[in-house]
C-alpha cells in the first residue's frame, strides 16, 4: 500500500474507472478511483475491499478428476509426455465461467497422438471455458485419454483432501478465485483537519470477470455481510449492574413486523430486505443475483419478470406471493401466471 501526497480540490464523492486493458485471455486489469475521502477512510475501505475482492467472491474451478486406468497420482502412462501429477496441475489452471452451484460433471476423451486443450473439454452449457488453448496433455502415441472431470462452484481456496485418491479418483486443489491479485493506494492532499484522500483500487483477473465486474461483486457481498447490523432492533436494551452478560432477544421475521404495527410504525418498502423474509436459500439467492434485495426491488417485479430468473422454478414464484400475502398482504404484480 503506498501513500502520496498531492494537490488536488474538493469534490463530490465519485467513483471511476482510469485505466482498463486485457492483457490475455486470462488477464485482465483495471484501475479504479474513489474520491474525495476523509482522512482514514481510504484506508478503510482500501483494506476491505482488497479482501473481499480475494476472499469473497465465487468462481468456478475443476475440483475432481477420475480415470480407471491410472493407478497412483505420480504414476506415468506410456504414450503421454506429462506425468498424471501434471496432468492434474493443468487441469487445476483451466478458468472456468459459470453460474451454477453444487457439482456439475465433465470429461475429457481424446486419441493420440494429439495436442490436449482446455478445448476438448465436454462440458455443460452452463459453463464456459474462458481460454480453450490451456494446455492439458500431449498425447504422443496412439492412445485414448479418458478422464471424468467435476466442477463446482465455490469461493477463495480449499486444499485437496489428506485422504488422497481412491479408485482412480484425484481431488485437486480448488482455486475458486476470479481475482488473481489486488492492491490499493492513497493519495491525500489537503492540510491538517482539512485533510482528504484519494483511494485508487488495482484489479487483476483471470478473465472469469472483468475488473468492474469483480468490484461490483465485492462491494454486493460487503454490503450483504453489514446487513445485519443495519436490522438490529432499535429498542432500548437495558444493562443490568453486577451482571456479567446479557442475552439479546431472538425475533422471527413476523415477530419484527407486529412489534412494528403494535408501535404504528411505518415500515419503509427499501428498509425491509428479502433475507428477512425466511425464503430458502436457493430462492433468496436466486434474487440475490439479479440485485433483488429489498422488498421495494421484489414488487417492482412482475411474476413473469421472476420467472425470467435462471433457475428459477414456478414453485419458488408460488412461495414468494404466499410470503408476501402471509406477512404484507400484499400481491406480486401478476401478467400471465397465475396460482
Amino acid at each position: 500500500m503506498v501513500r502520496e501526497e498531492v494537490a488536488g480540490s474538493t469534490r463530490t464523492l465519485q467513483w471511476r474507472c482510469v485505466e482498463s486493458r486485457v492483457d490475455s485471455k486470462r488477464l485482465y486489469y483495471g484501475r479504479f478511483v474513489l474520491s474525495p475521502l476523509m482522512k482514514g477512510q481510504a484506508d478503510t475501505i482500501g483494506i476491505a475491499m482488497r479482501r473481499a475482492l480475494l476472499g469473497e467472491i465465487e468462481g468456478t474451478c475443476i475440483t475432481r478428476a477420475n480415470s480407471e486406468k491410472v493407478p497412483h497420482e505420480y504414476s506415468t502412462i506410456i504414450g503421454i509426455e506429462e506425468s498424471v501429477h501434471e496432468i492434474l496441475l493443468n487441469l487445476k489452471e483451466i478458468v472456468l465461467r459459470s453460474n451454477i452451484y453444487g457439482v456439475r460433471d465433465a470429461s475429457i476423451c481424446a486419441r493420440g497422438p494429439k495436442y490436449v486443450t482446455a478445448q476438448d473439454i465436454i462440458s455443460p452449457p452452463s459453463v464456459e471455458i474462458v481460454d480453450t488453448t490451456q494446455h492439458i496433455a500431449n498425447l504422443t502415441e496412439p492412445i485414448d485419454l479418458c478422464i471424468g472431470l467435476q466442477i463446482r462452484r465455490d469461493r477463495g481456496y480449499r486444499t485437496k483432501p489428506t485422504t488422497n485418491s481412491q479408485n482412480g479418483s484425484y481431488p485437486i486443489d480448488a482455486v475458486s478465485m476470479p481475482v488473481r491479485n489486488a492492491n490499493h493506494s492513497i493519495h491525500s492532499y489537503g492540510n491538517g483537519n482539512e485533510k482528504q484522500e484519494i483511494l485508487f483500487l488495482e484489479i487483476w483477473t483471470n478473465g472469469s470477470l472483468t475488473p468492474k465486474e469483480a468490484l461490483h461483486e465485492a462491494s454486493r457481498n460487503l454490503i450483504d455481510l453489514f446487513i445485519p447490523f443495519l436490522h438490529a432492533e432499535e429498542e432500548d436494551i437495558n444493562f443490568k449492574e453486577n451482571k456479567n452478560r446479557f442475552t439479546l432477544p431472538i425475533f422471527t421475521f413476523q415477530d419484527r413486523l407486529t412489534n412494528l404495527k403494535k408501535n404504528k410504525k411505518e415500515i419503509p418498502l427499501k428498509c425491509i430486505f428479502i433475507d428477512q423474509s425466511e425464503l430458502p436459500s436457493r430462492t433468496y439467492n436466486c434474487l440475490k443475483r439479479s440485485n433483488i434485495h429489498t422488498l421495494l426491488d421484489l414488487l417492482n417485479k412482475s411474476q413473469e419478470d421472476l420467472m425470467r430468473i435462471e433457475y428459477f422454478r414456478i414453485e419458488d414464484v408460488k412461495e414468494i406471493s404466499d410470503t408476501l400475502q402471509k406477512h404484507f398482504a400484499i400481491d406480486l404484480p401478476k401478467n400471465q401466471f397465475l396460482f
